[in-house]
């Protein structure tokens, strides 16, 4: 590079950061954090790539003689946290950043400042790393040049995209969409909990599916049932069960008998013996609910002979309470999604259409937005965490030739991925995300966590992400989590998260080779998250009124 501009020498050296020390007064005024610095390597054909830090001015005394008065001395300081190596380019190759430093500075090593054009030759340099860059929008230090993800590093780590309200999140979730659905066979879910991302149907390859409604039907397009009998044992019982009841145990063990004997059962009418041999309370076979609430019904009543006359069998009286939760359940319908009695969701092949309308990627279904807003908030972790299982099981047992990434967008993660657990219907829908945070990478599954509140969201699964796109964050909590999870040489880089800009971002991670302050693009279809002008529309004359329609949406449970 040329025409560099020296701000100083290396004073002291530490294992990821330096200071460097400023003798022109005018070149110090006109440095500012964040900007990207150069300083010459013991090797050559190298030169170690670090960002401004800190920027001191502070007076020493020095002593002239032992009679004297000390002197004051000022001296100038930059603190400088060393981010990887450019290396020169060889051959036709061109130049190349790497974050890893082959060697550390040497005192007095010259250090240099990048700007202008230089500045742009090096940040291009890092967006034409990757073969098919993932363009996100321009570096703040650099507005003429493109901000570029390496789109395989984001999703195969796994990613993280907060920012609290009106700091641009929903745009730059929309901006990745807009550019994966640009390719041939994207594969990922949305999980859309407010009706938000619905304008981006408009995009390619994209289509939107709904969790059913309470007067929704199997045979209607684009509408996800998800039937009682793909839920785990563990999972129903959590939806069904109260452990507090004295009697759980029995019901507990009732509840499993019955669906080992019902699945049997169903397994024995499509005479599928491969599969009766080696299935499990765990394994996606269809029963019917009514015949399980029958049998219920039966042993709670049950009378059996006894020594002189009839006596009450050993559950009888015992399986009321369950009973009764159980029907309440199934006459709630909110819960159509889950308890429809429709025999079509009964049919042995239905979760291959369920699958295949999740995880096809052709047809122009590669993107799918998932409309989670009729789904009951108390149950949202464990049908969440359903779908996520599903995904996840399917991932695990197809073959890895025909196997094909998907990624998961979980939209208000906070909801669903909790930091805190409330119940057991939380416990087992987190178990499914922790799981796919953990595994997932193995199986071509990736999970982007999407929150504005990230000190809400579980802590396992944010370590495991290893992509940051911070937007504004207020809250104390929330900067204080973002600042555990980026790495530590880059000191202080956090601290700008207050003070960001709209739809600027904190983009650190491995699908960026240079942690970086980046103005994402605006999506060209952007999503129903702007926020409502209350004084301007407060100002205007209305005359409509909305409230009756809103009440026959309430009692009905459907807009």
């Amino acid at each position: 590079m040329s025409n560099e501009i020296l701000i100083g020498k290396v004073q002291s050296v530490d294992t990821g950061n330096i200071s460097v020390q400023v003798d022109n007064e005018e070149l110090l005024n006109s440095v500012q954090i964040n900007q990207i610095v150069q300083i010459r390597s013991t090797k050559t054909g190298e030169k170690i790539i670090g960002l401004i830090s800190k920027i001191m001015r502070k007076a020493v005394s020095e002593k002239i003689d032992d009679q004297s008065d000390p002197d004051l001395v000022v001296e100038n300081l930059i603190r400088v946290n060393l981010v990887g190596t450019l290396m020169d380019a060889i051959g036709t190759e061109r130049n190349v950043f790497k974050r890893t430093l082959n060697t550390v500075p040497s005192i007095d090593a010259d250090c240099f400042l990048l700007q202008g054009s230089e500045l742009s030759e090096f940040m291009n340099i890092i967006s034409s790393n990757s073969k098919n860059p993932l363009k996100i929008g321009k570096y703040t230090i650099s507005d003429e040049s493109d901000a570029n993800l390496d789109g395989n590093k984001f999703f195969q780590r796994h990613a993280v995209i907060v920012g609290g309200t009106g700091s641009g999140k929903s745009w730059t979730v929309a901006n990745i969409l807009e550019k994966a659905t640009q390719l041939k066979s994207i594969n990922s879910l949305v999980f859309d909990l407010h009706g938000e991302y619905k304008p981006l149907k408009k995009l390619p390859n994209t289509t939107l599916l709904k969790i059913a409604g309470p007067s929704d039907k199997p045979d209607e397009n684009n509408i996800i049932f998800l039937p009682y009998w793909l839920l785990s044992y563990e999972e129903i019982e959590s939806l069904l069960l109260d452990r507090s009841d004295s009697n759980a145990p029995n019901q507990s063990r009732t509840l499993f008998d019955l669906i080992i004997k019902y699945k049997k059962e169903k397994l024995e009418a499509e005479h599928k013996q491969d599969v009766l041999d080696n299935f499990t309370v765990e394994s996606p076979i269809p029963y019917e609910i009514s015949k399980v609430l029958s049998s219920l019904r039966e042993k709670d009543t049950e009378m059996v002979p006894g020594a002189r006359s009839e006596r009450q069998g050993p559950l009888h009286g015992k399986l009321t309470r369950f009973i009764q939760r159980l029907k309440s359940k199934q006459s709630d319908k909110r819960l159509n999604f889950i308890f429809n009695a429709d025999d079509k969701l009964l049919a042995y092949d239905w979760l291959n259409s369920l699958l295949t309308n999740l995880l096809d990627f052709g047809n122009g279904k590669g993107l799918k937005i998932i409309d989670f807003s009729e789904v009951p908030s108390d149950i949202l972790p464990l049908i969440s965490g359903l779908i996520g299982r599903l995904v996840f099981s399917v991932q695990q047992w197809m073959d890895d030739k025909k196997r094909h990434p998907v990624a998961l967008f979980c939209d208000e993660a906070h909801l669903y991925i909790p930091a805190s657990l409330k119940g057991s219907m939380e416990e087992k829908g987190l178990a499914s995300f922790e799981r796919i945070a953990k595994e997932g990478r193995k199986y071509g599954l990736s999970l982007v966590v999407i929150s504005q509140r990230p000190s809400d969201v579980n802590k396992t699964v944010l370590s495991q992400c290893g992509n940051f796109i911070a937007m504004r964050l207020t809250n104390p909590d929330d900067q204080n989590v973002i600042k555990r999870l980026f790495p530590d040489n880059l000191g202080d880089f956090s601290e700008m998260l207050p003070v960001l800009d709209i739809g600027e971002s904190l983009i650190v991670g491995d699908a960026s080779l240079l942690p970086s302050r980046i103005k994402v693009d605006p999506p060209s279809v952007k999503p129903n998250s702007a926020t409502v002008d209350f004084w301007d529309e407060w100002e205007k004359t209305k005359s409509e009124r909305g409230i009756e329609q809103a009440v026959e949406s309430l009692r009905k449970q459907q807009k």
